[in-house]
């Protein structure tokens, strides 16, 4: 029988060793060789001749790199794989009921879904399980094409993504909203017509990487539609909070996410019926990553919760 890692007879690949394949699972889930080193307690050049010895002992690469970090090849999913078993096998060893999970999940969200979803979320896994530590970065952006630093990116709008899972979470949507005495000041809004000359508050248009929360703002027509009213710039932001608060102050009528909006009894919605736009929040993250425990019960309680209030993300909830 060949010993673990050395030299097999006739030329073959030797036996990879178990800490080898441990590491290549961290560089994996984070993409970096940094963060895995962070993650395992060792150095970045312990990292480096772990993942050597590994390709070594496989016959092959196992990671390549990329303009956002490391990606796994063929032969290195077939190997975290691997790795994945021999994680479980060790975290059974510590902890045989399986009841503690314990590491830290990066997520990049945006601002609303960050603050009244993940958040929340965040605290119903800590409640349970208090040695998993939850890092939001708060974001509207596409999806990455590459994911590294983040395990979970929550993002509006399908994404079309490489060598990455993507789940439907559910949908919210955005109405228009004013205060009472703006309206009182500029006249009630009754009909589409009505929104011509009012400043919208919304998006800095020429930062905004998102398709769908661009589309958005066709509500408020542009300069090269005939069909559908013109409402002029009013106060923008790359921030939903700050839209929320612009509006609240009376910037003038903010395209809002509804279940953001609702809660301030000083917002009116105008044009109910006729002004509603249906977004969807997807989640993406490395097939890898969600395998991992404490990702999963994060990505669960998410989901929960979502659930739990989708009448309010869709501006219906008493």
């Amino acid at each position: 029988m060949t010993p673990i890692g050395s030299s097999a007879p006739h030329g073959r690949p030797s036996l990879p060793s178990a800490d080898d394949l441990l590491v290549l699972l961290a560089v994996g889930r984070s993409g970096r060789f940094t963060a895995a080193a962070d993650s395992l307690g060792v150095n970045h050049t312990t990292v480096s001749r772990r993942i050597a010895s590994l390709e070594k002992s496989l016959g092959g690469r196992v990671l390549v790199k990329t303009s956002g970090g490391w990606e796994l090849t063929d032969l290195g999913r077939g190997a975290v794989r691997a790795a994945e078993t021999v994680d479980g096998v060790v975290r059974g060893l510590v902890d045989p009921a399986g009841a503690s999970l314990r590491g830290v999940v990066r997520i990049s969200a945006t601002d609303g879904f960050s603050a009244y979803i993940a958040a929340p979320a965040a605290v119903h896994v800590q409640e349970r399980h208090p040695d998993i530590a939850v890092e939001l970065v708060a974001a509207t952006r596409r999806a990455s094409q590459q994911r590294s630093g983040m395990d979970i990116e929550i993002v509006v709008g399908t994404p079309h993504v490489h060598r990455a899972e993507a789940l439907h979470l559910g949908d919210y949507c955005l109405g228009l909203y004013a205060t009472r005495e703006y309206l009182d000041s500029h006249g009630d809004v009754a009909t589409r017509a009505d929104l011509s000359g009012h400043p919208l508050v919304y998006f800095v248009e020429s930062m905004l990487r998102v398709d769908d929360l661009d589309l958005a703002r066709s509500v408020g027509g542009d300069a090269d539609s005939s069909d559908v009213p013109v409402m002029r710039s009013s106060v923008s932001s790359t921030n939903v909070f700050v839209h929320v608060e612009a509006t609240r102050a009376g910037a003038g009528i903010g395209l809002l996410p509804c279940f953001m909006a609702d809660r301030h009894d000083d917002l009116v919605r105008v044009l109910h019926s006729e002004v509603t736009v249906t977004l969807a929040y997807w989640l993406v993250a490395r097939s890898e990553t969600l395998r991992r425990p404490e990702v999963g019960v994060v990505v669960d309680a998410m989901r929960a919760l979502v659930t739990a209030r989708s009448a309010e993300l869709l501006g219906r909830a008493e």
